[in-house]
C-alpha cells in the first residue's frame, strides 16, 4: 500500500533508546496486513473501478479513526498550512487509486520491487525542489536503481502496459506526497491521517459513485476488509518507527518482497524470472544505500 507520511514526522519529541525488537514486530505486522490487504485488491481489483474501491477503503479507514479523533479533537484547533495538507491529499488520492489499478493487472512482486524506487525519486526531486545537496555516490544509487527497473521490468515484454503505467504514476505521486509532508513536519499524527483518510473519501466518493459496480454480497467482506487491514497496518507502521531505529527498519522493509512474491507465487501462480530477482537486487542496493548514508551523523563527510 501506498505510503503518504515520511516516518521522520511519528518519532516522539524526547528520543528514547531504540527497541528494535519491539519496532521489527511492528514493522512485520504491518507488511503482514498491507500485503494481505493488497492481495484482496488484486483479487477483486479488475471487477470493480480503482476509484470505488479507494473510497471503500479512505470510508472505512475514517470510520475506525472517530474515537481517535473525538479524544484529540483539540488538536484541530487553529490549524496552520491548510494548503498544504489539501495538496498532499490530492497527490494521496493520485497515488493509491494509480496502485490500485496497478495491483490488479501487475505481478506482487513485480508492483512491490517498482515501489522500492520512491526513495530515489524522492532523492531527486528534493535535489530540484528543496535544494538539498547530493552527494555523487548517491547519483550513482540513483542511476542504478533505475537500471534495475529496467531490467525487472524487461521491456521487450512490455505489451499493454496499463498497469505498468500506473504503478510508474503511483511512485511519483507518492514522492510528491512526501515531499509536501516535508513541510508538514509539525502537525500532529491525528491530524495527518484525518486530513490523509477524510480527503480521499471526499475526492473519491464522485468518481466512485459516476462508475460504481453493484457489489455481491459475498464480496462486500472482503472490500471492507481492505480498509480495516490498511488501516491496521498503517497504525503498526506508526509504532514500528516509534519504537526501531530508521536505518535498522529500512532494511527490514525489504522483508516485504519476500512477502509479495511469497504471495503472488502461492495465492496467484506467479514466478518471477531471473531477469526480475537481479533487477530487483539492483533496486534494493540502490535504495539500501541511499538510506542508510541519509542516516549518517550530522557532519559526517560525503564520499
Amino acid at each position: 500500500m501506498v505510503r503518504s507520511v515520511s516516518w521522520r514526522i511519528f518519532l516522539p519529541a524526547a528520543a528514547e533508546p531504540p527497541k528494535n525488537i519491539t519496532g521489527a514486530v511492528w514493522l512485520l505486522a504491518d507488511m503482514s496486513l498491507n500485503i494481505w490487504a493488497l492481495s484482496i485488491v488484486k483479487a477483486l481489483g479488475l471487477g470493480f473501478p480503482a476509484f470505488q474501491i479507494v473510497f471503500l477503503r479512505a470510508l472505512v479507514g475514517l470510520v475506525l479513526m472517530v474515537p481517535w479523533i473525538i479524544r484529540y479533537r483539540h488538536s484541530f484547533l487553529n490549524l496552520p498550512d491548510l494548503s498544504l495538507h489539501a495538496l498532499r491529499v490530492v497527490f494521496s488520492a493520485i497515488a493509491l487509486t494509480a496502485s490500485f489499478y496497478a495491483i490488479a493487472r501487475l505481478p506482487l512482486a513485480l508492483f512491490t520491487a517498482i515501489g522500492f524506487t520512491r526513495p530515489i525519486l524522492t532523492m531527486v526531486a528534493a535535489a530540484i525542489i528543496l535544494r538539498e545537496v547530493i552527494s555523487r555516490g548517491r547519483w550513482v544509487a540513483a542511476f542504478v536503481g533505475l537500471l534495475g527497473v529496467i531490467i525487472a521490468v524487461d521491456p521487450s515484454q512490455m505489451v499493454g502496459g496499463g498497469g505498468l503505467a500506473a504503478q510508474i504514476v503511483t511512485v511519483l505521486a507518492a514522492t510528491a506526497v512526501v515531499i509536501v509532508t516535508r513541510q508538514l513536519v509539525a502537525a500532529p499524527t491525528v491530524v495527518m491521517m484525518t486530513f490523509y483518510t477524510a480527503g480521499l473519501t471526499v475526492i473519491a466518493a464522485p468518481f466512485a459513485y459516476a462508475s460504481w459496480q453493484p457489489v455481491p454480497v459475498n464480496q462486500w467482506p472482503a472490500l471492507l476488509a481492505v480498509g480495516a487491514f490498511a488501516q491496521c497496518a498503517q497504525f503498526c507502521f506508526l509504532r514500528a518507527h516509534r519504537y526501531g531505529q530508521a536505518a535498522f527498519l529500512a532494511v527490514l522493509s525489504y522483508a516485504s518482497l519476500i512477502f509479495s512474491t511469497s504471495v503472488g507465487y502461492w495465492v496467484f501462480g506467479e514466478v518471477p524470472n531471473a531477469g526480475f530477482w537481479f533487477g530487483a537486487s539492483l533496486i534494493v542496493a540502490a535504495t539500501l544505500w541511499i538510506t542508510l548514508r541519509r542516516e549518517a551523523p550530522l557532519g559526517a563527510t560525503s564520499k
